[in-house]
């Protein structure tokens, strides 16, 4: 497959690689601006992507010393995770949303073991099995898990600041905050004509919020030291509504493939999660706790082949979705020590 496509107006994108993951890639876009090329998402932390996005920059005649700046939709590895090997080469600013950006730093703070211990306790008050926590007590007693996904990630120095311009010379990029994939995606609208004219309000680079043909996951913010219950669900579905009504022309997400309609496909996602919420207050009929509640849910395979690590998120996404009937009123909490749910 290419791994550069120009999509016209000083757009380029580079496929750089995911390792181990069914996604295949991320979509790293290249934007040319008066001061010089800024990337938008950066792509995972690992030899071969660092790789490819060093031959796709150089296939258009940049150096990874040529990078202005980065604009990173959000805080997860596979968008952000070479910003700070780029910054090292290039001297190039980072930008992102200031409550993904406090993700990075509680992240590069964390230290495992508790981590591991806020995950088991999670993890057990929604009902898991003990051969579930079994493997998390044991990696935290044996002190075998001594990193995290993210855990050198880069601490921005540019917030994005939601509904302004970024400071692109010569472009109009706008920034709009589009929570839920992560308590600080953000989509960017450049608001500029399309260059093959197609009809509507310029284009949008929309990372993980709006993509063609998957629909992202969308599980609980996890700070252990906040308490605040938050509906991650709720915010997505929210912000979702908020692009539809932007009229872009074209969309150019970080996976996958540039698409047209974009309200068209935000009506599908929306149907899409109603659907699954009407379909969980019927599993919901007798109490059920996010553990049984997620073994019940559909997957993309059945819950007997879901590894260890995705059963864990397919929880957060199971409590995420209770989250939100409970805030609608059409579920309630039935019992504790596991957490129980039933419709109401």
């Amino acid at each position: 497959m290419t791994q550069v496509t120009d999509h016209g107006g000083g757009i380029h994108s580079i496929k750089v690689p995911i390792p181990d993951n069914p996604l295949g890639h991320t979509l790293v876009h290249l934007v040319d601006t008066d001061r010089g090329p800024v990337l938008i998402d950066t792509g995972w932390d690992d030899p071969e992507s660092w790789d490819a996005l060093v031959a796709g920059l150089g296939s258009l005649g940049t150096a990874v010393t040529d990078i202005h700046g980065m604009v990173i939709t959000h805080h997860h590895p596979d968008h952000h995770g070479l910003s700070g090997q780029v910054r090292e080469v290039s001297g190039a600013w980072i930008a992102m949303h200031a409550a993904d950006t406090e993700v990075v730093r509680r992240t590069r703070e964390s230290e495992p073991a508790t981590w591991l211990a806020y995950l088991t306790a999670k993890l057990a008050a929604a009902g898991a099995p003990e051969e579930h926590l079994a493997p998390l007590r044991a990696a935290r007693a044996s002190g075998r898990m001594r990193t995290l996904p993210g855990l050198r990630a880069a601490i921005p120095d540019r917030e994005i600041v939601p509904g302004e311009l970024l400071d692109l010379a010569g472009r109009r990029l706008r920034a709009i905050w589009t929570p839920g994939h992560t308590p600080g995606h953000v989509c960017l609208h450049l608001e500029e004509d399309h260059p093959a004219r197609l009809p509507g309000r310029g284009r949008l680079f929309s990372g993980d919020h709006l993509l063609p043909g998957i629909s992202p996951h969308i599980g609980l913010y996890e700070d252990p030291d906040d308490t605040t219950v938050t509906d991650p669900l709720g915010d997505y579905l929210d912000s979702l509504e908020r692009i539809g009504r932007l009229g872009v022309a074209e969309v150019l997400p970080a996976h996958q493939h540039a698409f047209t309609d974009a309200a068209g496909r935000v009506r599908e996602l929306l149907d899409h999660h109603e659907e699954r919420l009407t379909g969980l207050l019927a599993l919901l009929s007798a109490p059920l706790t996010p553990w049984q509640l997620a073994e019940r849910m559909v997957w993309n395979r059945p819950w007997e082949q879901i590894p260890h690590g995705s059963r864990s998120i397919a929880v957060s996404e199971a409590e995420a979705h209770l989250r939100r009937l409970v805030k609608l009123g059409r579920a309630e909490a039935a019992g504790s020590d596991p957490v129980t749910y039933v419709a109401v």
